[in-house]
């Protein structure tokens, strides 16, 4: 045998109880960093975009004071340049050799982004860009609206190039009498190319929601719900990965390529413009990244730490595994030994178990002798008895009633041949020949084939049948056969009665139910009733092979066959209650399930008795 391994040396319970606080251990230390980290960064990254909000609040105002400053110091060159002679003159005697070099002079001193001169008839004469000289302004709103109010008038208008050009203009007067238009261009279009050196994106929005500047080109001339949706937002997968990468942000104001931005706003004191400002988290995110990096390296070098006083704690312990090494290899020697001589153990099994095969063949083919020997006992007796019967008649010559004992001996050698060939069912599934049976007629047909042997004795026959028909699926003559084994062994049982009786109960409820009792001295061992060739019969009376048949059939059925003796004591599938049947003898009850097309079944039953000395109750 092999000897066990000392546990005071090797005890696995025991390592496994000592790493138990170690690993609660670990659990809690992870928990805390978690947590510390999720506090960190939802705190830090709070307090970060609020930050870069404000610092986005004062870049908006500095931006606004640009653009003011930008306007009021282009405003006032109109009205300089309407007083300007020299281009009075040229106005009122149709001479602009000089006027263009002149608007180029000043636009260099007070750094416009353009100065045209329009005579009356919108015609532009003379102008910083002199390929433009010739074209006709006459429709443009800047220039009727100047001639109209003799003022300087601000004009913010869309090119045909594409962008807005924000202009100041004002009527030149001569004597009282407009000679022409003086028009001066602001140059925001600067302001707009250094806010594109930076990382937010900034537009500068008018009273009417549109966008005039932007550093995105694309969308001037939107609104700020037309311009996002420039570029749609992220599908499910990047919005997924986005929502990951901002797991602690709040939710985003806007999507811009694909990124979370924030939203900020300042107004303009001017025509009710406004400064819209989109910033990314980027810089948020990088400043917390920071702070959790190192949150994040001061865990795992506590963690490399610990895993180190843990590891030689470990060696420690390998050391004291390989001292029991030795011991091991003297084990594992023991087992081959073992192993080796189990396989030729197993061996010899097999040869056993050829052996073993070909008697349980030898078993079947007796089993099978004698299951035939056992369902042809009964045809067979029932044939002597009207064979006897047949000769008595002739002798008494009563042909007729002769002819009938042949017709039914006839019956019994069909019946026989039957029975032959389901016989076969106790080692297959049957089904091939179910069809629609009334319990009460097969109950009748099993009476009638059991007739010879109830009128060789007097026993008390007494059926409770229902009055509607029970019907369920099954093989008739199989079916029969159970009911004529039932029947058979309550008879064998009832020999030593001095009154002998069987109580045939019918019921149909959820399903069928046949009870069938008699008051013989009951079952000594309900445990072995339904194996095969189990008998208290002598021998020569019974094979034992009677139940078991008769409880495949009825599986076979898909129903279940039980047994118990009447003081409630049962054996089989199912428990039977709530039936009384007095004291004294065995109590078999047949279960199967209704047909479908059963219909439910009336309350009301009948009886029929016969008195002690009669054959069987019609």
């Amino acid at each position: 045998m092999v000897e066990p391994l000392d546990t005071d040396t090797f005890d696995p319970q025991s390592l496994g109880r000592k790493g138990l606080p170690l690993r609660f251990s670990l659990i809690v230390i992870l928990v805390i960093a978690a947590v510390t980290v999720w506090v960190t960064n939802s705190w830090l990254t709070d307090r970060f975009a609020d930050s870069t909000r404000a610092r986005t609040e004062v870049r908006l105002a500095l931006y606004s004071g640009n653009i003011i400053s930008e306007l009021q110091r282009t405003a006032v060159v109109p009205r300089f340049l309407a007083n300007d002679t020299a281009l009075l003159r040229s106005l009122s005697d149709a001479e602009y050799s000089t006027a263009s070099q002149r608007l180029i002079a000043a636009k260099k001193e007070i750094s416009a982004s353009s100065i045209r001169l329009l005579d009356t008839s919108g015609r532009l004469v003379a102008a910083t860009d002199r390929t433009q000289i010739g074209t006709s302004y006459a429709s443009a709103q800047w220039f009727v609206d100047a001639l109209r109010a003799r003022e300087t008038i601000f004009t913010a208008s869309t090119r045909d190039t594409g962008g807005t050009e924000f202009v100041y203009s004002r009527a030149m007067l001569l004597d009282g009498k407009a000679v022409g238009v003086v028009v001066v261009e602001a140059d925001l279009a600067a302001l707009e190319r250094s806010w594109a050196g930076i990382s937010e994106i900034v537009s500068v929005v008018d009273s009417a929601g549109k966008i005039i500047l932007a550093t995105e080109p694309r969308w001037r001339g939107l609104t700020v719900k037309e311009a996002l949706e420039v570029r749609s937002a992220p599908n499910s997968l990047r919005r997924a990965l986005q929502a990951t990468a901002d797991w602690a942000n709040e939710p985003p104001d806007a999507y811009l390529r694909g990124t979370a931005v924030m939203r900020t706003e300042a107004k303009l004191p001017f025509r009710g413009w406004r400064l819209v400002s989109f910033t990314t988290y980027e810089s948020v995110r990088e400043r917390v990244n920071a702070v959790l990096a190192l949150e994040i390296m001061g865990f795992a070098i506590f963690l490399a730490l610990a895993f180190y006083l843990l590891s030689r704690r470990a060696r420690v312990q390998s050391l004291a595994y390989r001292k029991e090494s030795v011991e091991l290899r003297a084990l594992n020697a023991r087992l081959s030994r073992e192993i080796a001589e189990r396989e030729r153990v197993q061996q010899d099994l097999a040869v056993a178990e050829q052996t073993l095969a070909q008697s349980s063949k030898l078993a079947a083919l007796g089993e099978m002798s004698a299951a035939v020997s056992h369902e042809l006992n009964q045809p067979l007796a029932a044939m002597k008895t009207y064979l006897a019967g047949a000769r008595l008649l002739l002798q008494r010559a009563r042909g007729e009633e002769a002819l009938a004992s042949f017709q039914r001996i006839d019956d019994l050698i069909d019946r026989m041949g039957a029975i032959t060939r389901q016989l076969k069912s106790y080692a297959r599934k049957g089904g091939e020949a179910f069809e629609v049976v009334d319990l009460r007629a097969a109950i009748s047909s099993a009476l009638a084939m059991m007739e010879p042997q109830l009128k060789a004795r007097t026993v008390r026959i007494t059926r409770t049948l229902p009055r509607e028909p029970v019907l369920v699926m099954a093989d008739r003559i199989r079916l029969e056969q159970v009911i004529i084994n039932l029947l058979r062994n309550a008879l064998d049982a009832t020999k030593s009665v001095a009154q002998p009786q069987v109580e045939i109960l019918l019921t149909a409820g959820d399903s069928a139910v046949l009870s069938l009792r008699d008051n013989g001295p009951g079952i000594s061992d309900l445990d072995k009733l339904f194996e095969p060739f189990w008998t208290t019969k002598k021998p020569g009376e019974g094979t034992g092979l009677g139940l078991a048949i008769s409880s495949s059939i009825v599986a076979d059925f898909g129903g279940r066959l039980t047994a118990h003796n009447a003081d409630g004591h049962t054996h089989g599938e199912q428990t039977t209650a709530g039936r009384s049947y007095g004291s004294g003898g065995a109590v078999f009850e047949m279960q199967l399930p209704l047909h479908a097309a059963q219909t439910q079944a009336s309350s009301g039953v009948f009886k029929t008795g016969a008195p002690a000395g009669a054959r069987v109750a019609e």
